[in-house]
């Protein structure tokens, strides 16, 4: 080992002055330890990413693709030959189909799933178990579980090791990644001979209460003029709550048009009257930009137009269409369909909920 990766965003752990101490490090090239947090209200932060909506981010993650392509810069080559010829083994689908439902058939607790937002930003496991170790706290996995080498940042989010995981069931409690260690080779040289990884991990938390009832105070109805703003409403939040579980999404304003290229704007489909065309002078202004320039941006660059040649048929009778979103012309014998858009102010919105989660100490891995 020569690289020491500190494991990105919120990881936490139960009762920092029971969370066990990393090895000491012989080896020069290690980075010593980074603690990313050690204090219980950061424990239930990351508990409430993986435990609200009904275990929602849990249940619907998806296995972490291998990178399944060697590396150009690196090949290994040599090792043990076979010693005779090859045999045969029957795959799976040799064999004659069974009917029967999965069950959890008491895998052994060292065994369990490791989750994590990938270098996509969802949710994704991968398999991994724990190994005896002086101090009790280690996970072995796969290097590509914790090291992301697509985009190359640094750790994959929101590590955490479930043993005995099954169907959303934690029987064993969660335990959150501390420090990971990769082999430089892997994360320098994305070598694949040296896909693998160690994992620290806090203390063990179960979880005694998250479930829907649980569920509070809805934010959905706080709006912010920029997304600067909606960020940092957002950090507030997570700093101050056990957990907050959204997103930041944007809303178009339609009772405010601002100019082309303005910061927080948006160019959108507009009907008539949205553009304010239910007065008469302004439907007028609407319906001669089109007539006589065509598809064109207006004076003020806050709307356009955009017109087309149609025919006969969707022409019809002219004018406005019932939804006022177009508005048909005849101009040198030839017949035209004029839509609008406007360029509106954008407001965000903090989309969500808080979660209240309760959580006791279950104690280091390896006990």
């Amino acid at each position: 080992m020569k690289r020491t990766l500190a494991l990105g965003g919120i990881a936490a752990g139960l009762l920092a002055a029971a969370a066990v101490a990393a090895p000491a490090q012989a080896d020069t090239d290690v980075a010593p330890p980074v603690n990313l947090a050690n204090t219980n209200f950061a424990a239930k932060q990351v508990a409430a990413f993986w435990y609200g909506q009904a275990k929602a981010n849990l249940i619907n993650a998806t296995p972490y693709n291998v990178e399944t392509t060697v590396p150009s810069k690196h090949v290994s080559t040599g090792g043990a030959s076979a010693d005779s010829k090859a045999g045969v083994v029957g795959s799976s689908g040799d064999q004659k189909a069974t009917t029967s439902n999965l069950k959890n058939v008491n895998l052994p607790k060292t065994t369990g799933k490791v989750f994590f937002i990938g270098g996509d930003g969802k949710p994704h496991w991968c398999s991994a178990t724990a190994v005896q170790s002086q101090w009790k706290n280690l996970v072995a996995t796969a290097g590509h579980c914790v090291y992301d080498t697509v985009s190359n940042k640094n750790t994959l989010d929101k590590w955490v090791f479930i043993p005995g995981y099954y169907q959303g069931k934690t029987p064993w409690g969660i335990y959150v990644g501390k420090t990971a260690y990769t082999h430089y080779d892997f994360d320098v040289y994305e070598d694949g001979d040296r896909d693998y990884a160690f994992v620290t991990v806090y203390n063990g938390v179960q979880v005694t209460g998250a479930s829907v009832d649980k569920v509070k105070n809805w934010v959905d109805n706080r709006t912010f003029e920029t997304k600067a703003e909606a960020e940092k409403a957002q950090k507030e939040l997570e700093l101050k709550s056990t957990g907050f579980a959204g997103k930041i999404v944007p809303v178009v304003d339609y009772t405010k048009r601002v100019r082309l290229h303005t910061p927080d704007s948006q160019k959108a489909p507009a009907t008539k009257a949205q553009l304010g065309g239910n007065v008469p002078a302004n439907q007028a202004t609407l319906e001669n930009q089109a007539k006589e320039h065509g598809t064109s941006t207006y004076q003020d660059r806050t709307w356009g137009t955009e017109v087309t040649r149609v025919s006969k048929e969707e022409f019809g009778n002219g004018g406005w269409s019932a939804d006022g979103k177009a508005f048909y012309f005849a101009k040198d014998n030839g017949w035209y369909k004029a839509t609008y858009w406007g360029n509106f102010d954008v407001d965000y919105r903090l989309r969500g909920h808080l979660v209240d989660i309760a959580l006791k100490d279950v104690g280091t891995l390896g006990a």
